[in-house]
């Protein structure tokens, strides 16, 4: 195995557990975290309108 093939396959490999990790916490954030979807966005406090976006994040890193 050369050394660039060995860098790709470790890249591909580090691509798969971010992937993993992920989806993970986007199981748990669907368990913990409350749910916006029938809510007004522009009506949000603050920190809702935080949560919202982190786990937006979360959900477009785990696809």
């Amino acid at each position: 195995m050369g050394r660039f093939t060995r860098t790709l396959f470790i890249a591909d490999f580090m691509k798969g557990i971010r992937k993993s990790c992920f989806r993970i916490l986007a199981e748990i954030n669907k368990i913990i975290l409350p749910r916006y979807s029938r809510k007004d966005l522009s009506k949000l406090s603050k920190f809702d309108k935080l949560i919202v976006g982190y786990r937006y994040y979360v959900t477009k890193n785990a696809l």
